[in-house]
């Protein structure tokens, strides 16, 4: 074979192992991922590390992600006296090649939620905690409902500069939002998701109903909160002759307690969707999640990478740890 052929020859012989490797690796680098985005399951799970037997309810999220630092109100202390706040976290990991969902729960003890926590419980009964982080002022709040002298609950607000690096911010309050209080009850506050209108409930008239109040654009909380008592009005096709409250939206979604006829028994949980401005009729959630027993101040959730929405929620039902436990579950409202 002379030098040229020999050259020829050592080409195509090279070329077929380039082939041959390309198609190897390529066999070896299948992508492994067959579950691109996580689903949160439809099963309710017992939050159960976090939950006792007493009652624990009124839960609140801090922060959305796969560690959820949350707050919620138990009598634990006070062996099924006294409501005051306590912390923990929930935690999911899914599995994008086998699909399996991972869930796990703990009490915990953090440093700025221990000062928070410290600050905003009472001497008397805290419920209904919601922190939201004011995109006028800059400034985390921290908003619940306590028991005033007289035993009726009422609104408080607590302020402090957002936590950064290991810098534990100093809080102020509680201070009582004079704009919403009455000599009724006034509980569970929240706001859209604009920050444009807060909702909660009160019993002023009676039973208690989701009111809401207008929040000026150029108005922020603090200057709200201390504005003189401002008469709400009731949200609409929202309420009932019954008791309708602790309201919580996600986007266009509101979610809510009622002990409204036509439930499945006690109070049940209801969501609403905001089309055109306007809040449509409330849908039950049914049998999946509410039962004969009381479902409690529900909770939405969201992670982009997950198909669904998840929901927290309390409920006194049979099972759990005794009296009002925490609970999780996946919903999908993408058809709704």
């Amino acid at each position: 074979m002379n030098k040229s052929g020999f050259i020829n020859f050592a080409t195509v012989v090279f070329s077929a192992f380039l082939i041959s490797t390309c198609f190897t690796d390529c066999k070896k680098t299948e992508n492994p991922i067959k579950y691109p985005k996580g689903t949160f399951p439809d099963t309710v799970i017992n939050i159960a590390d976090i939950n006792s037997p007493y009652d624990d309810y009124n839960i609140g999220l801090y922060q959305i992600g796969e560690t959820l630092p949350i707050i919620f109100s138990s009598n634990r202390k006070s062996s099924g006296g006294q409501f005051d706040l306590e912390q923990g976290s929930i935690s999911y990991l899914f599995d994008q090649t086998t699909g399996v969902f991972g869930f796990g729960s703990k009490m915990t003890s953090d440093p700025f939620l221990t000062r928070l926590i410290g600050k905003a419980v009472t001497s008397g009964n805290d419920f209904g905690p919601y922190r939201l982080f004011s995109m006028v002022d800059g400034f985390e709040y921290l908003l619940l409902a306590s028991a005033n002298a007289a035993g009726n609950l009422d609104l408080y607000y607590l302020k402090n500069q957002p936590v950064s690096g290991n810098e534990i911010p100093q809080v102020s309050g509680p201070y009582p939002i004079k704009l919403m209080n009455t000599g009724s009850d006034d509980a569970y506050i929240c706001f859209n998701f604009g920050q444009d209108t807060a909702y909660f409930g009160s019993n002023k008239d009676g039973n208690f109903d989701i009111f809401m109040l207008k929040k000026p654009a150029d108005k922020d909380l603090t200057s709200w909160f201390n504005l003189d008592y401002a008469l709400p009005v009731k949200a609409d096709s929202i309420n009932s002759d019954y008791d309708d409250k602790c309201p919580f939206i996600y986007k266009k979604i509101m979610v809510f307690t009622s002990n409204r006829p036509g439930g499945l028994g006690g109070y049940d949980l209801y969501y609403s969707i905001l089309k055109n401005g306007k809040w449509g009729s409330p849908i039950n959630f049914g049998p999946r999640i509410n039962t004969s027993y009381d479902e409690y101040r529900p909770v939405i959730g969201a992670d982009a990478d997950f198909t669904n929405k998840y929901l927290m929620f309390s409920s006194n039902r049979p099972g759990g740890k005794g009296g009002f436990d925490l609970y999780f579950t996946g919903v999908d409202f993408s058809s709704k």
